[in-house]
């Protein structure tokens, strides 16, 4: 890693991609096969036949954003750039797209036939899959430094590109608050307690979502200091924690493979062998882990074959030095 720039940027970028590439060859393999054979480090081949270091969809539409706000924020440039990912390959690996969510499809599928990026997005609540809380955590770097309110409005924006409903909004809201948080410096516990109450505080001050839906959240919002009728989210048994592709079974699997675990390795390991869908939670709990252990605590050994590393380190970098806030 000569060539790469210290900051927070390369630690979340290859954070997020690193993830990302440990999951791809075992995606939608189940819970009882990875106990047998877990993933202990960067394999590749399987489920979708690429060479080791490969990511995903996922990543590939976080580095759109992330060179989309180079030029600041701008969301038909963004959606310019979801689109050319999904039709020419572009942001990708190799070239070609393997991998893409039902719902990220019907979205780019509207955009590029003229819809606005305002309403392109999946509204109904079967439309809450986790496909735009795998590519949000670039844009917590913009968004340091706004007030709450912006940063959720421009957080539901980037967000409805593909997901609109408002609990995929949320998801994507508690995930940035708690990732910025973590860069202002704060342990991982400390950040969590700071995160619950910071949106416990905005929710009840700008009623965004009823009761019943933020109910649905009750794992990672509520705080049980007092009351032990109420368990934190680490506290909960792997059998309780899911990992499938919606959007908060994915938000919860990465809160509670980060909270409990002691490094980056450990995180993003625990997430990919709860297995299903192994490259998203390993890319949600990888971006939050870079950003917190620093990029230097992922094994070189799985960054050395990390597909196009030295393009992902030139636009964190560019990145860095386009934000006023890193």
């Amino acid at each position: 890693m000569s060539m790469m720039v210290k900051n927070k940027i390369t630690d979340a970028l290859l954070g997020l991609a690193v993830g990302d590439a440990l999951g791809v060859p075992v995606e939608f393999m189940g819970r009882a096969a990875l106990k047998d054979e877990p993933v202990a480090t960067m394999k590749g081949y399987g489920t979708h036949q690429q060479p080791p270091g490969t990511w995903s969809d996922d990543s590939s539409l976080a580095f759109c954003l992330a060179e989309s706000l180079c030029g600041g924020y701008r969301l038909s440039d963004l959606t310019d750039r979801f689109v050319n990912w999904y039709q020419h390959g572009y942001w990708t690996p190799y070239g070609q797209v393997f991998d893409i969510g039902i719902a990220t499809s019907i979205a780019l599928h509207k955009v590029a036939t003229g819809t606005s990026p305002l309403q392109s997005g999946g509204a109904g609540e079967q439309d809450n899959g986790n496909g735009s809380l795998m590519r949000i955590l670039p844009l917590v770097f913009y968004l340091r430094g706004k007030p709450i309110e912006e940063r959720f409005r421009l957080i539901g924006e980037v967000s409805g590109i593909t997901h609109l409903h408002i609990r995929s909004v949320f998801a994507c809201f508690i995930y940035c608050e708690y990732a910025l948080l973590l860069m202002d410096g704060l342990d991982k516990y400390q950040a969590f307690r700071a995160m619950q109450e910071r949106v416990n505080e905005f929710v009840k001050q700008y009623s965004i979502l009823d009761k019943s839906e933020l109910d649905r959240f009750h794992r990672l919002l509520e705080n049980p200091v007092g009351n032990y009728e109420i368990r934190s989210i680490m506290n909960y048994e792997e059998a309780e924690i899911s990992s499938s592709g919606y959007v908060l079974h994915t938000l919860e699997a990465s809160f509670w493979c980060f909270l409990n675990t002691n490094t980056y390795a450990e995180a993003v390991l625990k997430a990919i062998n709860l297995g299903s869908d192994t490259d998203t939670t390993g890319c949600v709990t990888g971006g939050i882990a870079g950003l917190y252990y620093e990029a230097t605590s992922i094994p070189q050994e799985w960054i050395d074959v990390l597909a196009r590393k030295d393009d992902i380190i030139t636009l964190s970098n560019r990145l860095n030095d386009a934000l006023p806030y890193r």
